[in-house]
């Protein structure tokens, strides 16, 4: 349900709301906030709430520490985990100036300009996101430990698989909150799991992607475990990703089929250029090539090794699913690039290669041509980026740099 601002105070009121989380980004997709009580609301819709932004590097300097989180009425939701009487909501927010003016380094602020870019060309884009991440025991002082929950295999059961009751109460978290899980299974490594999202609108599939790693901590916390979202957690073992799926229809709501070669060539002619954000870690990149994730820039029906997949799907789940994508990037940043991409191909009619049918990208096109890589390292995605004119038109310079410095 979407609450008007009004709708909100009144939920609030009525509901015995003691504390209001106020969250939001910073340019890594590390999810902050700020708590405020009831009488603070109406202010927060109004003017916004101040934070220190300069202690939060990488969204302000000393300079420029003032900023201010206004909250989207659309995104209340209940935390089930906090008690039922004082209960605490969470809104997401934008972040701006003080005088009201968008920050240009929030990562949701650029994401919603890339949805209104995109129907300014009469293009609505429905994303679904897949996140992979491992369960790992705690120690008896409660550290982290890199002993995996179980040593059970791809899609196992009970009592293999020791994830399921936590996949479960993961979902039931999910679904308090209005988001809806579409499927839930363990995947191939020792303890790691996996949980789909049925497709939405872009905006509310960042935001659930950020929901979701909360959502994930929290449960495997209380249940003496803790999840780790990083690309590469155990040497010898599959990776986490965190796969795309981008589909588009037209204004009015008509799903365009026709557009997806030029979606999957957009992303194609464009991965370099955006790869250093959508894999913003040097571990990111030891997770190429190895377990079926993508080291060629490539596409394919169905074939899981490939940089870019068609499923076996049709109608409204019709799509192509990017795969380099790993847990680690800013989803709000990572679906604004992948947005950019395919526009830019439906805009200029570009035609992806041939496909590569090829398991792991071990062949050449069938035109003869050898397959281009993605970038080896985060050094090499960083340089290309550098260099791009595309990333230049699609993100302010200050963001980038922040990805640029810390790549050295």
């Amino acid at each position: 349900m979407k609450y008007s601002a009004q709708e909100v105070m009144q939920f609030v009121s009525e509901e015995d709301v003691k504390f209001i989380r106020l969250a939001f980004c910073d340019v890594y997709g590390v999810q902050k906030n700020i708590s405020i009580m009831p009488g603070e609301l109406s202010r927060a819709f109004e003017q916004g709430i101040a934070f220190d932004a300069s202690a939060i590097g990488s969204l302000g300097t000393l300079k420029t520490g003032d900023l201010f989180i206004r909250p989207d009425p659309s995104t209340l939701s209940v935390l089930p985990w906090r008690p039922d009487h004082g209960r605490v909501v969470r809104l997401f927010g934008s972040i701006t100036y003080p005088d009201g003016r968008p920050f240009e380094n929030d990562t949701r602020g650029l994401l919603i300009k890339a949805v209104k870019d995109a129907e300014k060309e009469g293009i609505q884009f429905n994303i679904g996101a897949e996140t992979e991440f491992y369960l790992f025991r705690l120690d008896e002082n409660g550290a982290n430990t890199s002993i995996p929950y179980d040593e059970a295999g791809y899609m196992d059961i009970a009592p293999e698989d020791r994830g399921e009751n936590v996949r479960r109460e993961i979902c039931l978290t999910l679904e308090q909150m209005g988001i809806r899980p579409e499927s839930s299974y363990h995947e191939a490594g020792p303890g790691q799991n996996e949980i789909d999202f049925c497709y939405s609108d872009p905006l509310s599939a960042a935001d659930n992607a950020t929901t979701f790693r909360t959502v994930v901590k929290t449960v495997a916390h209380r249940n003496g475990l803790w999840a780790d979202f990083s690309p590469r957690p155990l040497e010898g073992k599959p990776g986490n990703g965190f796969y795309i799926n981008i589909s588009a229809k037209d204004a009015n709501g008509r799903a365009r089929d026709d557009l997806l070669p030029h979606i999957i060539a957009g992303l194609i002619e464009k991965t370099p250029d955006i790869t250093v954000f959508l894999n913003p870690t040097k571990n990111s990149y030891s997770r190429f090539g190895k377990f079926n994730a993508p080291s060629c820039i490539s596409w394919a029906y169905e074939n899981r090794s490939q940089l870019i997949r068609v499923p076996a799907a049709s109608g409204n789940y019709r799509r192509a699913q990017l795969r380099s994508s790993d847990p680690t990037a800013n989803p709000y940043l990572a679906l604004a690039l992948v947005i950019y991409s395919a526009l830019y191909g439906i805009k200029n009619k570009t035609n992806p290669p041939f496909p590569c049918e090829t398991d792991l990208c071990q062949a050449e096109v069938k035109d003869g041509a050898p397959l281009k890589k993605l970038p080896s390292s985060l050094e090499e995605a960083s340089e290309i980026a550098q260099k791009s004119d595309f990333i230049k038109k699609c993100l302010p310079d200050s963001l980038a740099q922040k990805y640029f410095v810390r790549a050295k």
